[in-house]
């Protein structure tokens, strides 16, 4: 019952902070949100598990319940966590908590709402990664769209609105293509699923016969085909791959710090999850005639991100951008389909959840004091705010792939198990194309820090600099302990991820 607690711990948070005056609902989202980090930490140190959630049945703090009789399918609250969904969990967690202290500097209004909506989206983002029953997993992955709709749209930006609504109208429309095709995937299932359960679908899909049955005239092999890329394509807006990416500038730019934080810390990883989830680990025969195109995609990300960052002046917009061309290497990892590829591209998630968290909330402390975020209104704020500019500087190494840091390990594993695919199609010219958008990643980068960071001290704003406050600085030193942590102790996590892999791969011929 652990993962329930978790989530009822952070609803009943939610709604408590919802009633309590704005004066004191910082603090209190604060001390409740440590509740759920305790407890996740709690599951990561008593994890001993092994093996895949969908394939193997090899479940942590597993809870499995009838709920519903739908037909002849059965809905049942089915919960578990493997090697892949705790980590994320656990960053999930984190990085609410560090976010509800980054937020005390720049919500000063309707703060009780803000902070009970940051506890909600903590709860449902538990329940997408934990949820094994489609129905299930389905609500919590909606439920998510709603508290950041309203983060977006009332404490963003001048453009808020429109950013809120282009962000929940791309995202829908993508949930509902995905939904309608996972449903049409069970009915092609005919009788070998009674149920929602993904590891009864996941197993009837690898072990079964698979889709036997045609739907409004459509052959199964046809329709499988058509199942897969219409899932492919419902995650790719959440993840968001070129060209589905264009609500995501917009939102970052609008959203408020802390959102910024969450969305591309957390929500971004729901796209990649749920593909390593659903179309990675349901459909190995699609994942291997569909390899080129999707590294294509992959390649185009990583370099067209990049290159759209290196063109930006506003520093969120930069972040923004990067995060397209990071979630580039993640895809290109899932599908070289090699042990290295795929336990790497998840251990990309957490690390880019982690280093992009730290930047969002470096831009956040400097637009706090400067009111601007375009690179061309200053510069020398090293000299002003010290501590700030260093964690700005060492959050961009981060994303450079500097070693000892995460994104040097997830970098290299995938571009290890890419470069040496046997699935993939001219797997070395994707690898070193990819490889060659680290070279652009330093160019936006360290133009953006020689404009802002060094440099004469200068700001086009009317306001004073000066220190940033504690409470704005300990969040991004936390995040900075655990990305060197990770960098230079990757197997705190990785082990754990390449044996919730290996089954994947062994079931797909990936190994």
């Amino acid at each position: 019952m652990m993962i329930e607690a978790l989530i009822a711990v952070a609803l009943l948070g939610a709604l408590v902070t919802f009633v309590a005056p704005n004066r004191i609902a910082g603090k209190l989202a604060f001390a409740i949100s440590l509740i759920p980090t305790a407890l996740a930490l709690w599951l990561f140190s008593a994890f001993d598990g092994s093996g895949n959630a969908l394939l193997d049945g090899e479940l942590a703090f597993s809870s499995n319940v009838e709920w519903i009789q739908f037909g002849d399918y059965t809905i049942s609250w089915f919960v578990g966590l493997d090697g892949i969904s705790l980590p994320l969990v656990v960053m999930t967690t984190i990085l609410v908590t560090l976010a509800i202290v980054s937020s005390w500097t720049p919500i000063d209004e309707r703060e009780s709402q803000f902070y009970g909506l940051l506890l909600f989206i903590e709860a449902n983002l538990i329940g997408v990664f934990a949820a094994l029953d489609f129905f299930v997993w389905f609500i919590f992955w909606e439920a998510v769209l709603i508290p950041m709709y309203l983060l977006i749209g009332i404490w963003g930006g001048p453009r808020r609105k429109y950013a809120a609504i282009k962000f929940f109208v791309y995202t829908n429309v993508a949930s509902l293509v995905m939904f309608g095709a996972f449903i049409a995937l069970v009915l092609g299932l005919g009788d070998e699923v009674t149920s929602f359960a993904l590891p009864e679908i996941a197993d009837a899909m690898v072990n079964g016969g698979g889709v036997q049955t045609a739907l409004f005239g459509v052959d199964p092999g046809t329709l499988t085909a058509i199942v897969f890329v219409a899932m492919f394509l419902g995650f790719a807006v959440k993840v968001p791959v070129v060209p589905f990416h264009t609500w995501l500038p917009d939102a970052h730019v609008e959203a408020p710090t802390p959102a910024s934080v969450l969305l591309a810390g957390v929500l971004l990883k729901m796209g990649t999850y749920a593909l390593l989830r659903f179309n990675f680990t349901m459909f190995p025969e699609q994942v291997e005639a569909y390899a080129v195109p999707i590294a294509a995609i992959a390649v185009i990300s990583v370099i067209y991100g990049a290159l759209l960052a290196l063109a930006q002046t506003d520093l969120k917009r930069i972040v923004a951008y990067s995060s397209v061309s990071s979630m580039g290497y993640v895809i290109l990892g899932l599908i070289a389909y090699t042990e290295f590829g795929v336990s790497g591209a998840t251990f990309q998630m957490v690390s880019h959840g982690l280093i992009s968290g730290l930047m969002f909330m470096a831009v956040g402390v400097i637009y706090n004091v400067t009111h601007t975020r375009m690179v061309t209104d200053m510069s020398g704020l090293a000299d002003r705010m010290p501590v700030a500019a260093g964690v700005l500087v060492a959050g961009a190494f981060g994303y450079m792939g500097l070693p000892l840091m995460s994104g040097f390990y997830g970098e290299f594993t995938i571009f290890f198990g890419a470069f040496g695919s046997e699935l993939l199609a001219y797997s070395q010219v994707f690898t070193a194309l990819a490889m060659f958008g680290i070279v652009i990643v330093a160019g936006y980068l360290l133009f953006a820090l020689q404009r802002t960071v060094f440099g004469p001290y200068h700001l086009e704003t009317d306001y004073e600099i000066g220190r940033a406050a504690l409470h704005d600085i300990a969040p991004m030193f936390v995040l900075l302990g655990l990305i060197i942590l990770l960098g230079v102790a990757p197997e705190l996590i990785f082990e754990m991820m390449k044996d919730a892999v290996t089954p994947i791969l062994e079931t797909g011929g990936g190994l």
